[in-house]
């Protein structure tokens, strides 16, 4: 994959970027989203298999004490427990079972929001499906034949599963004071403006001002890397 000299990469370097897709927001950012493997995605599931077994053993052991009206309660929570709790986590924890916390991916709509309750329930509910005839083979099957690595209840949910972004630090731009972005600069404009001015404090003083004289003529500025900084500012909210 080529990038560009205004590039930035949010992808974690063990991910194949060739996997990688950007959704862009209202607000003309862009979502960089890093669908999760085949085989992570399997390590996160054991762990919660793990987990909902250790506490179903745990439930029946206490329950068990109250004879058969107990075991009919453990029996009910164990349903409970299969088929809702990862909808539980995936709706309150961000996309994230532990299994998935654990591995670093989370569960997230097509268009890179959080999942809901709806969405979730459905792909949850559609394991079942996945799991024919045996062991995931059909959920196995479907993710290997797609860019996203969705399984069936991906598929019907408008959901899939992804690597968590690394947390990012605010831009500092060094330079202080806001210019105003001309208004007719276009969203591919106003992103590699912000694009060099994050990237120009890994670039020697020479090599900022190579590239910022390529906008002098859309910008008209006597000094261009700061006003390219101060514009950028601008965007970020940074007085």
């Amino acid at each position: 994959m080529e990038s560009s000299p205004y590039h930035v990469s949010y992808t974690p370097a063990h991910v194949l970027l060739d996997t990688r897709h950007a959704i862009e927001t209202p607000e003309g950012a862009l979502l960089p989203l890093t669908p999760a493997g085949f085989m992570v995605r399997c390590m996160a599931q054991l762990i919660d298999i793990i987990i909902r077994a250790v506490i179903t053993l745990a439930v029946f052991i206490l329950l068990s004490l109250l004879g058969k009206m107990g075991t009919g309660i453990a029996l009910i929570l164990a349903f409970l427990l299969e088929w809702f709790y990862p909808v539980f986590f995936e709706v309150t924890r961000n996309g994230r079972t532990p299994g998935k916390k654990w591995l670093g991916i989370r569960v997230v709509n097509d268009d890179g929001t959080p999942i809901s309750f709806g969405p979730s329930l459905l792909r949850n509910l559609l394991r079942v499906v996945d799991f024919l005839p045996m062991l995931y083979l059909t959920g196995i099957i479907t993710s290997l034949c797609n860019r996203q690595f969705k399984r069936l209840g991906d598929l019907a949910a408008g959901s899939m599963v992804v690597y968590d972004a690394p947390a990012t630090q605010h831009a500092d731009f060094v330079v202080r004071g806001q210019r105003p972005v001309p208004a007719d600069f276009s969203t591919d404009e106003q992103r590699a403006l912000l694009a060099f001015a994050e990237r120009s404090n890994y670039l020697s003083a020479e090599r900022q001002a190579e590239l910022a004289a390529l906008l002098v003529p859309v910008i008209g500025a006597q000094d261009p890397v700061t006003r390219i900084k101060q514009m950028a500012n601008t965007m970020v909210g940074k007085h």
